[in-house]
C-alpha cells in the first residue's frame, strides 16, 4: 500500500493493484494552499465543509462515500463510523464520519475533523489499527493532547498526524509540534519521502511510531 498526504485532512491511498482512494479534498481558498488535481476510484468526506468535500478537484468518475456504512470497492473495505465535529454531540459543528480502510490487509484509521474526547465505546468500534491519521491542531477538531490520548487507547503502529498548521495554511489552527513533543525523540520520524509505502510485515513491532513529512514543515 502507498500513502501520500495532499495536506490538511487529504491522503491518497492506493492499493498495490491500483485502486485509488482520496480522503477529504479541500479547497484551496480556505486553506490557503493547493490541493493537487488527482485521479480516485473512491473519495471519501468525513463531513460538508468545503475543506473536507471539494469533489470537483478530483480526477475521474470516483464513488463518493460521505455517509455512514459499510462498502468493499474494488478489493478495498470501507467502514464509516459516526462521530462527532465537537464536544456537544454535534450542537456547534455537527456530525463527522470516520473511516476505516482495510486495503493489502493493512487496517488504516482517518478520523477526520472529529471534535471530542475519546470513548471505550468508540475505541471498540475502531481497533484494531495499523496506520492512524488524526487531527492534533485544535480549535476545531481535537488538539494535541487530545489527539495523544486517542494514540495511547488505540494503539496504532503508526501514527501521521494532520489538519495543523503549515507555512502554507492560512487556517487558525496550532502547528504540529505540541504533539510531537508528546512522543519521545526516538519514535518521531521525518520523512524526506512524499509517498510511504507499507507492507502488512512492517506491523510486527510494539512500538508507535510518529511520521511527519517534511515537505509541509519546509525543513
Amino acid at each position: 500500500m502507498k500513502l501520500q498526504w495532499l495536506g490538511h485532512a487529504s491522503f491518497l491511498l492506493k492499493e498495490s493493484t491500483g485502486t485509488a482512494i482520496i480522503t477529504d479534498p479541500y479547497d484551496e481558498k480556505i486553506t490557503g494552499f493547493e490541493m493537487p488535481q488527482l485521479h480516485a476510484d473512491i473519495v471519501t468526506s468525513s463531513h460538508n465543509h468545503a475543506d473536507h468535500n471539494y469533489f470537483n478537484r478530483i480526477k475521474g468518475s470516483p464513488v463518493i462515500i460521505d455517509e455512514t456504512g459499510v462498502a468493499d470497492i474494488s478489493g478495498v473495505q470501507i467502514t464509516s463510523i459516526p462521530s462527532f465535529h465537537d464536544n456537544e454531540q454535534g450542537k456547534k459543528r455537527g456530525k463527522n464520519l470516520i473511516f476505516k480502510f482495510r486495503i493489502d490487509g493493512i487496517d488504516v484509521c482517518h478520523l477526520g475533523d472529529i471534535g471530542h474526547e475519546v470513548s471505550a465505546e468508540l475505541i471498540d468500534q475502531l481497533m484494531p489499527i495499523n496506520i492512524l491519521l488524526i487531527p492534533v491542531g485544535g480549535h476545531y477538531t481535537i488538539d494535541a493532547e487530545q489527539a495523544y490520548e486517542y494514540v495511547n487507547m488505540l494503539m496504532p503502529d503508526v501514527v501521521i498526524p494532520m489538519h495543523y498548521k503549515t507555512p502554507d495554511s492560512q487556517l487558525d489552527i496550532d502547528k504540529v509540534d505540541s504533539f510531537i513533543r508528546l512522543f519521545e525523540d526516538d519514535t518521531v520520524i521525518f520523512a524526506d519521502e512524499d509517498i510511504l509505502e507499507f507492507e502488512r510485515d512492517d506491523f510486527a513491532g510494539n512500538l508507535t511510531k510518529v511520521i511527519i513529512p517534511k515537505r509541509f514543515l519546509k525543513i
